[in-house]
């Protein structure tokens, strides 16, 4: 079973969501703000996080760069609610793995922690990867370049895996959103450029200045050689 922490202050749809969850095979702890977030974190190793953008003693925001910073290969899968499209792309530019809309169907939920679960783990065929001066590890997220380390978060790692999959060759968004992030994209859905855009500012350019990820207008991005 996969332990998750909920994080939000309303306890009725933790209640709602914990129940659903736990029957779908999660075990659930609850948290309604920042500080007990913290002190459960503190406490225990979920396997991911679902944590909502509005907390009574802060913001879920500054809570997700926190945990980026402590630890940065948690999944971490924000609530905004319906409107804010703003709180969701500063939710992905700070390093979430994934959003939902509040109210959000269960369904949705489970399937969506199911599939940054399983990014979260890849295949132990996943073996180094070496491209010019970068190193990459999918198993532990870690990209190497000139003796500087670089820990992704799992949508990174995984973005990054499928593009030195074939690098010099264009992936469509569609394709390379169902290998990154385990899902389509929806209409209006910029998530998948926000962690391509996380990803290009820690690895940065090629020593010539170069782009190492470029993008096809309307149609994709590549790894380029």
């Amino acid at each position: 079973m996969s332990e998750l922490l909920l994080i939000d202050d309303d306890q009725e749809l933790c209640e709602l969501l914990s129940s659903w969850l736990s029957q779908e095979g999660f075990v659930v702890h609850a948290c309604h703000d920042g500080k007990s977030a913290r002190k459960a974190l503190a406490e225990s190793a979920p396997a991911a996080v679902v944590l909502d953008v509005m907390l009574p003693d802060g913001s879920g925001l500054e809570l997700l760069k926190q945990l980026r910073t402590d630890h940065p290969e948690l999944p971490v899968l924000m609530l905004s609610a319906r409107g804010e499209p703003l709180d969701r792309i500063l939710g992905l530019e700070l390093g979430a793995d994934d959003y939902l809309a509040k109210p959000c169907d269960p369904r949705e939920l489970t399937a969506r922690l199911r599939a940054v679960l399983r990014r979260s783990h890849p295949a132990a065929a996943s073996s180094q990867v070496e491209l010019g001066d970068l190193c990459f590890s999918p198993a532990r997220g870690v990209v190497i370049i000139d003796d500087q380390e670089f820990t992704l978060t799992v949508s990174e790692a995984r973005l990054l895996e499928a593009l030195l999959g074939q690098p010099g060759e264009p992936l469509e968004k569609q394709a390379l959103a169902q290998l990154a992030l385990g899902r389509k994209l929806t209409l209006y859905d910029r998530s998948l450029d926000m962690h391509v855009s996380n990803l290009r500012k820690k690895i940065g350019p090629h020593a010539d200045g170069r782009p190492r990820i470029v993008a096809l207008r309307s149609r994709g991005y590549y790894y380029s050689l």
